[in-house]
């Protein structure tokens, strides 16, 4: 059977990790993606559950406690982050 050749586009981290991963499966990155590509033509679809990113309680619980403190007008407000460390290391000196 003939080969051809696909271009991909993904993050540089992503596929060092990987690359890792599949070496330690005992593949190199075009197995990998032929072994996927095989099994989506057999199932007649991906072959894993796509969801979406859902945050978990503590983010949730997080972001809530954010939108609050932008509500609050009592919440200190900054113009800049070096205004941020400028008070930091004020507190900090202080003590």
């Amino acid at each position: 059977m003939a080969s051809t050749s696909i271009t991909i586009r993904i993050d540089e981290n992503l596929k060092k990790q990987a690359e890792m991963v599949f070496e330690d499966m005992g593949m190199n990155m075009t197995t990998a993606f032929t072994v996927f590509a095989k099994a989506v033509v057999r199932q007649g679809k991906i072959p894993f559950e796509i969801t979406a990113n859902v945050p978990n309680p503590e983010t949730i619980a997080a972001m809530l406690e954010a939108d609050k403190m932008l509500k609050d007008p009592d919440t200190k407000r900054y113009n800049s982050f070096t205004e941020i460390l400028n008070e930091a290391e004020a507190d900090y000196v202080s003590d």
